[in-house]
């Protein structure tokens, strides 16, 4: 299992497209994939409807885990997408 803490970046937090790029990264992985939040809501990052109950606005630190036989890779890809405000930090 990974596991590593990651602050939401982009100006609207994790919104609906932001959490649909999540998931579109996620269901390319057979790991189980969760997005914890500081209060301990658990999100499935496979399920959209699952991440925008987190409340995840911008500036808000949520956990990361990864587990599975392709954790790595997953675990890679998702830190990425986070990390670079799901890639909307320079959108108009």
């Amino acid at each position: 299992m990974r596991k590593t803490t990651l602050t939401i970046v982009n100006p609207l937090g994790l919104h609906a497209r932001a959490a649909s790029k999540v998931v579109d990264v996620a269901k390319n992985f057979a790991a189980k994939i969760t997005l914890t939040n500081g209060a301990g809501v658990e999100a499935d990052a496979k399920r959209i409807m699952s991440l925008l109950l987190l409340g995840a606005p911008v500036d808000s630190k949520v956990i990361l885990s990864v587990d599975g036989q392709d954790e790595d890779a997953a675990f890679d890809a998702l830190t990425e997408l986070i990390n670079a405000g799901f890639d909307e930090l320079n959108s108009p």
